[in-house]
């Protein structure tokens, strides 16, 4: 691990430490009074036309403070990380009903509620979920669609999702469908903007002529860089923005994890895929070598450049990392402060270049 991470994990402890110390901000109206937005964060937007959403540059990914991410933090630790991600200007945040189940949204939603109007909230439908637990299958059926966005408003304390993807598409039901259902909610005002996740081209253009897509989330990272074989341009083309989750490559770009990394198996799925097996952990390693050379040459963790690097690619690129350490998100917010000329970052591109990615990111494609 690099001296720098570890300076940053040392801090995360100590300031979630400090924090525990206070009020519940379960049970103080004081603490939710005090949840204020110093940091002004650069803008960009998602969308074209009237579906046009500004959002802060960089977005929180909430997932792994319930879901999928070996350890789940105390509630309240994870309730002063989103309020503090909103005080240095993150505004985007990101959930879904499926994280937990259902966990995730009831702890953004009590998160969120001092500063709830000036934010773009974000989660997702489409998968089957019976007795608190996923089926395996997915569910894009518009009953179930309207279904799961009363419950999740409930959950989130509102009474509008700005964002609201389909998790992944539903080859039972046609996107035509979909979409409608969507855009009635968003006439009823019960959501704002429509979005898509791990949508292929097809999918993606079905949707567009039924109703207007603002964003595509999909997995993007240095590490996974298959949207730059047709669906960035598809996505410039419709005026849809794009929304990077696992933009660190669930932390491998960090240099956090190496091929001696045990995970959680009751809450983590990287043991299951192929990319985070042993070997292709150290086939894949010289990415992780390059980022960290180029960031310790000008003062820049690795994690700060693989943000950047996305960045840099589209005006209209919003990643979501998430994590459950104050000092990680920090550190993630510095990636907006990289910056590296033009040359560099084409002499970085060419080395990346050379290296094979070994292992799929998911054992079957997400994708449809």
């Amino acid at each position: 691990m690099s001296k720098d991470r570890r300076y940053f994990i040392k801090a995360g402890t100590m300031d979630c430490l400090s924090l525990l110390v206070k009020d519940s901000p379960a049970s103080s109206s004081q603490t939710l009074n005090k949840v204020v937005n110093k940091n002004q964060m650069s803008k960009r937007f998602l969308g074209s036309g009237n579906h046009r959403i500004e959002v802060s540059s960089l977005g929180l990914g909430c997932m792994g403070m319930s879901f999928h991410r070996s350890y789940i933090p105390d509630r309240d630790c994870s309730i002063r990380l989103i309020r503090k991600a909103y005080e240095l200007g993150v505004t985007f945040l990101d959930t879904a009903e499926v994280y937990g189940p259902f966990t995730n949204e009831e702890l953004v939603g009590e998160a969120i509620k001092p500063f709830r109007k000036h934010i773009t909230l974000c989660s997702k439908f489409g998968f089957d979920i019976r007795d608190n637990k996923m089926t395996g299958a997915l569910n894009s059926h518009p009953v179930h669609i309207r279904k799961v966005v009363e419950a999740s408003l409930k959950r989130l304390k509102t009474d509008v999702i700005d964002l609201l993807y389909q998790h992944r598409v539903d080859p039972k039901i046609p996107m035509s469908d979909v979409a409608g259902t969507v855009g009635i909610l968003i006439r009823e005002g019960k959501v704002r903007h429509f979005g898509l996740s791990e949508a292929g081209p097809e999918s993606i253009r079905q949707a567009h002529q039924v109703q207007a897509v603002s964003a595509l989330q999909s997995e993007y990272s240095i590490l996974t860089r298959d949207p730059q074989k047709n669906i960035l341009a598809l996505c410039e083309e419709l005026g849809i923005g794009f929304v990077p989750y696992s933009p660190l490559s669930r932390a491998y770009l960090t240099g956090y994890i190496n091929e001696r990394t045990c995970f959680n198996q009751a809450n983590d799925n990287r043991h299951t895929l192929p990319r985070f097996q042993p070997e292709a952990v150290i086939a894949n390693w010289g990415i992780v070598d390059i980022l960290t050379r180029y960031g310790n040459e000008r003062g820049y963790t690795a994690a700060q450049l693989a943000l950047a690097w996305l960045l840099v690619q589209k005006p209209w690129i919003v990643p979501i990392p998430g994590t459950t350490k104050t000092a990680h998100l920090q550190e993630n917010t510095g990636a907006l402060d990289v910056r590296l000329s033009e040359r560099t970052w084409s002499e970085l591109n060419e080395e990346i270049s050379k290296i094979y990615i070994t292992g799929a990111r998911y054992a079957s494609p997400p994708t449809h």
